[in-house]
């Protein structure tokens, strides 16, 4: 599904290390995932998980592109971040604590509901979460809130509204954002964002789905926590954007023209980031499967918004929209954590109470199955700039019921989904994929987080000629599997792995209490028991019984919804290399017929609203405004560096780390080996190899054997390379990590899948290979369009250093071109490409210079420490030479073309190389800048979804980026402002104090043991001693306002002698050339 952090960090999931399409059926759903089904808008931000200061705190460090490259560093800005301003001692503001934390005496729940005018309607203990739930119901105005209680300290909040569209003018996501600029407790331009400067919080966004709008908070800090609640209900329910125009016009869309000679144009956040999201085939082709399958209901629209159809949408049809849905009737509240349960009551009638019960509509009402199956041909954008004929998408779908499934088959669906298609030995996976009739699988099979449940799969990258071959494999492939089955040990590891994920309950970063909630709301929020989605214990207890038995599970399944049902839509979506271009021409003709009907002085009149808008944009909110806002005070935050368990041990000539903390019997290992073994020359091809050792099969096992017996012994099993700086010195760390997770007592199946993968690997199968390359290109095409930020972000490092050479040459575009250039080869000789593969794995296996990373209790470590030795005796003893890698890409300004509406705009250098020496006080001042100046300039004058700065502590790369931007000079020069923005920026006492809170919350950012336990390897690696941290954590918190003057001074490197690195569409490289010949070198990469 669509999520728009500004980062996308990926840290390794070994939920799905086995395949990106692993399907959790409690547990991990409500999750963003993949799926060609609905989409799921979220405000934009930077997760906290994300912002690791170098490693200085307990951040993991941003693991991107899949798990591919470390960027164990500080990402210093975000997309949440607030309006510019300029402070000073007059308007200081103090901590102030919102009333909710005032606690009252000690009362039962029962009292408690009594009092605040609350119902009780179930209570139960929920096993699998340790958790008593009680769900109530708000007498005066209906609202029903979730209750549960638990020894988790992050504790999380939600308020959820239906909010179904009835039409694809993107109410909901624009109204989405517009809640969060203001309120009337809060009247501060964005509350959202002075929250991100200043909390703790470890979760703070907002989702649109296609009939509902969530506003989750989670923070370990209590006063924080309240603090969160107290801003997010004002938000939702007192909003200042229904009663200012101005906000719905900069968060949607408007009219904007400054120079009565210029040519009007559409301007908006949203309007903006759909652009972008239509810019994107994989999205086109997710919007139309929805669409197609539901021509007659709620979903059958986009409630994040068609670029075409936003700006019909009136500020009228706005504000009516939020008082029929943004209603306690209409709401559903959610509490999850250690915090006061009786409190949580208080808190919500303190709001509640004032309103009355609202009649009002938003049942999401089914969609009727069709009588027959349907073939739709839609287009999308493709590229006339490249040498490759545009392909085809082709996906099949069906609506699977009238209505929702009960627990019973939905458990049941949700594994045969899994056995279909949740690792690349799955069947239909597989057969699909070795077809050889397109590039890469779409569709992510089961989705049932809507009303009623979906199914899609199909493939892209088609060839004309193969595109009813496609339909025809999926049902022959569906009736094969109906009259065969599966495989008792296919059956086996999808019950293990499934069952595996559900007890271990890791939701990464994400707060497993929102993670709870977005999957209760899948019942709940159609009026279903929302208790349910909590509860697998005896459904999945049920379901083995029932496989134990021989019970035939899953053919009636695919006989009655998918063989026989006749809501089936086909839906072939082909390239049009017109289209862009049309739809150019078609906005531009919008415009100029808006423009024609205007007088002069209505003319005027949107010159003078631009001007208008732009002004209350650039104006900083007033102390006494910013003063309403709750803050938590500097003498909250703890002054020590919080220390991980980590006992280092040598071995054989290897590392042992050892990092002793609770994990309920999981034991988690990851197993380093030196890559700087291996020649420059084959390091594309690191990326392809690693995949293979999972992937490929051993001289043991074939390929289908291994991957079953991966998911019956363990949690998953990855392998990736780690490549990042070191600072201080002019070695890297570049890392072979084989990563995975199983329970204790079946450590030595894993260690002895771990050395079967990495000595006995099989490259041999051309075929397989061949369609692993073409599955990376297709995904390494859509990245460059979606994600075009990180694209700009790696060529800027790999002008900077050799590690960011590496990093970009095993996953940027320099890796793209790569990819294309293999294909043929493969078919050409691959006989030397098996050659390179195996000459990887005599240069990297070897225990000399090994590392072992040990996360288990004590008890786990001791009783499996023969299995670590006998696994490390087993490597060789010496590996390849060390060799010398010394690429980088050439200091250029590029311009890298692409298909699409928006840009993405990067400009970057070293700060150490200009003489910069690093002090905490940059990880302050990079945040605030993103959450003032970059913020201001960029997004909410800009357009842009997001404008954001990097600073990666380890190799001194600081660099500006932004996302979705309509603009791309005016971008570069507001980043080349930020110097002067610095120097005239007055910071008082409040602006300094939210700042240093707010870095210390990135710094200090929540983690599972997994977690825990990484982050102490990466900071092993990187040198980054506990010492450092605490240097670095004293030096954040005595920042003063004179580190902000002198770090002004430190950036003009940046102006003056950085690099750009645009992905933008022909045209905006085009016209910026025009303005200043040869400022970009162009290079088309779609």
């Amino acid at each position: 599904s669509h999520t728009d952090k500004a980062f996308p960090q990926v840290l390794p999931d070994i939920q799905t290390m086995t395949s990106s399409l692993v399907r959790m059926p409690v547990a991990t759903r409500g999750m963003m995932r993949m799926s060609s089904g609905f989409r799921m808008r979220t405000r934009a931000m930077v997760p906290r998980a994300a912002l690791a200061q170098g490693c200085i705190g307990s951040g993991a460090g941003a693991i991107s592109r899949g798990a591919r490259t470390l960027a164990a560093r500080h990402i210093t800005g975000s997309f949440a971040a607030a309006p510019m301003r300029s402070s000073n001692v007059a308007g200081r503001r103090h901590a102030m604590h919102v009333n909710a934390v005032a606690a009252p005496p000690a009362m039962t729940m029962d009292e408690a509901a009594v009092t605040y005018g609350f119902e009780k309607i179930k209570t139960e203990f929920i096993t699998e979460y340790n958790s008593e739930a009680t769900l109530f119901r708000h007498v005066k105005t209906g609202a029903e809130i979730m209750s549960l209680t638990n020894d988790d300290e992050n504790k999380t909040f939600g308020a959820v509204f239906r909010t179904p569209p009835a039409n694809s003018t993107g109410i909901p996501h624009i109204l989405e954002h517009s809640v969060l600029c203001g309120s009337r407790k809060y009247p501060t331009k964005e509350p959202f964002v002075e929250l991100m400067k200043g909390s703790l919080n470890t979760f703070l966004n907002a989702f649109t789905y296609p009939d509902r709008t969530c506003y989750p908070v989670a923070s370990c800090n209590l006063q924080d926590f309240y603090n969160l609640v107290d801003v997010y209900m004002d938000a939702v329910l007192h909003p200042k954007c229904v009663n200012d125009k101005q906000v719905f016009e900069q968060e949607g869309w408007h009219y904007e023209l400054e120079d009565p000679n210029e040519d009007i144009t559409f301007k908006g956040v949203v309007f903006n980031e759909m652009k972008g999201v239509y810019s994107s085939p994989d999205s086109v082709l997710g919007r139309e499967c929805q669409r197609v399958l539901f021509p007659d209901n709620t979903y059958g629209v986009d409630s994040g918004g068609d670029p075409t159809v936003i700006p019909k949408l009136t500020f009228e049809e706005f504000q009516d929209f939020h008082k029929k849905y943004y209603h306690p009737t209409n709401a559903r509240f959610w509490f999850y954590g250690d915090d006061e349960p009786t409190e949580r009551l208080r808190i919500l009638d303190s709001f509640l109470s004032e309103f009355e019960r609202l009649e009002s509509d938003s049942v999401i009402q089914p969609q009727k199955l069709f009588s027959e199956p349907k073939y739709v041909v839609e287009k999308y954008a493709a590229s006339a700039n490249t040498d490759e004929e545009p392909k085809t998408f082709l996906a099949v779908n069906w609506l699977l019921k009238e209505d929702r499934f009960d627990l019973e088959t939905e458990l049941a669906f949700s594994f045969l989904n899994y056995l279909m298609l949740g690792t690349p030995a799955a069947p239909l996976r597989k057969a699909l994929e070795s077809s050889g009739l397109g590039e890469a699988l779409v569709g992510g099979g089961l989705e049932d987080e809507l009303r009623q449940p979906t199914f899609t799969i199909g493939l892209k990258g088609v060839k004309a000629e193969n595109v009813a071959a496609v339909e025809k494999l999926v049902m022959d492939s569906l009736t094969e599997l109906k009259e065969s089955g599966f495989e008792a040990d296919a059956i086996e590891a999808a019950v293990n792995t499934i069952e595996f994920s559900l007890r271990e309950n890791n939701t990464g970063s994400f707060p497993r209490g929102l993670s709870l909630m977005l999957r209760s709301m899948s019942t709940w929020l159609y009026d279903a028991d929302a208790f349910e989605p909590m509860k697998y214990t005896d459904a999945l207890a049920s379901f083995k019984a029932r496989l134990d038995a021989g019970e035939d599970v899953f053919a009636p399944l695919i006989q009655n919804y998918l063989l026989d049902n006749p809501h089936r839509v086909t839906l072939e979506l082909q390239p049009d290399v017109g289209l862009g271009e049309k739809q150019e021409t078609e906005e531009k003709d919008t415009l100029k017929a808006y423009r024609s009907t205007l007088s002069e002085d209505d003319v005027l009149t949107v010159i003078n609203n631009t001007k208008s808008l732009k002004v209350k944009q650039e104006t900083p909110d007033s102390p006494e405004v910013l003063a309403c806002m709750p803050a938590l005070s500097l003498s909250d935050i703890p002054k020590k560096s919080t220390l991980l368990p980590c006992d280092v041990d040598e071995s054989n000539g290897a590392t042992i780390l050892r990092h002793d903390l609770f994990t309920n019997d999981v034991l988690y290992v990851e197993a380093a080996f030196e890559l700087k073994t291996v020649p420059a020359d084959l390091l594309p091809l690191l990326p392809l190899f690693c995949r293979c050792l999972t992937n490929m099969g051993t001289d043991s096992m074939n390929f289908v054997e291994l991957t079953q017996k991966i998911g019956r012994k363990t949690g998953g099993i990855s392998v990736y390379p780690l490549i990042n700086d070191v600072r201080g010195s002019d070695e890297m760390v570049a890392k072979l990590m084989v990563r995975g997770k199983t329970m204790a007592d079946k450590a030595e199946d894993m260690m002895e899948l771990f050395l079967e993968v990495l000595q006995t690997t099989d490259f041999d199968d051309q075929d397989r290979f061949l369609q692993m390359v073409l599955e990376t290109k297709a995904a390494m095409e859509a990245a460059v369009v979606g994600s075009g930020h990180s694209i700009a972000a790696s060529r800027l490092s790999a002008q900077n250093s050799v590690a960011g050479w590496v990093n970009e040459v095993t996953g940027g575009v320099t890796y793209l071109t790569f990819l294309r250039t293999l294909t043929e080869r493969v078919n050409a000789d691959w006989g030397g490409v098996v050659s390179d593969l195996k000459a990887i794995r005599s240069a990297v296996l070897s225990r000399q210079g090994a590392l072992l990373n040990i996360t288990a209790d004590e008890k786990t470590m001791a009783a499996t420490d023969n299995v670590m030795q006998s696994f490390l005796s087993s490597m060789p003893e010496k590996g390849g030479d060390l060799q010398t890698w010394s690429g980088m890409l050439p200091a250029v300004n590029e311009g890298l073309v692409v298909p699409t509406q928006v840009n993405y705009v990067g400009k970057g250098a070293d700060l150490y190389k200009a003489g910069y020496e690093l002090n905490g006080t940059a990880y302050v001042i990079s945040k605030h800048l993103g959450t003032t100046w970059l913020w201001d300039r960029v997004r909410v004058v800009g357009g842009a979804y997001g404008g954001f700065c990097d600073f990666d502590s380890h190799s001194g790369m600081f660099r500006y980026l932004s996302y979705r931007d309509p603009n791309l000079l005016e971008t570069i020069k507001n980043y080349d402002g930020t110097g002067d923005f610095l120097r005239s920026l007055e910071v008082d006492d409040a602006t300094l104090s939210n700042a240093i809170i707010g870095c210390i919350g990135d710094i200090d950012s929540y983690q599972l043991p997994d977690a825990k336990g990484y982050t102490s390897m990466l900071r092993h690696l990187l040198k980054v001693s506990d010492e450092e941290r605490q240097m670095r954590r004293d030096q954040i918190l005595g920042t003063t306002a004179k580190d902000f003057k002198e770090f002004a001074e430190v950036l003009e490197s940046v102006k003056t002698g950085g690099k750009i690195v645009a992905v933008a569409s022909a045209d905006a490289v085009a016209k910026a050339n025009e303005k200043f010949p040869e400022l970009l070198e162009v290079k088309n990469i779609l």
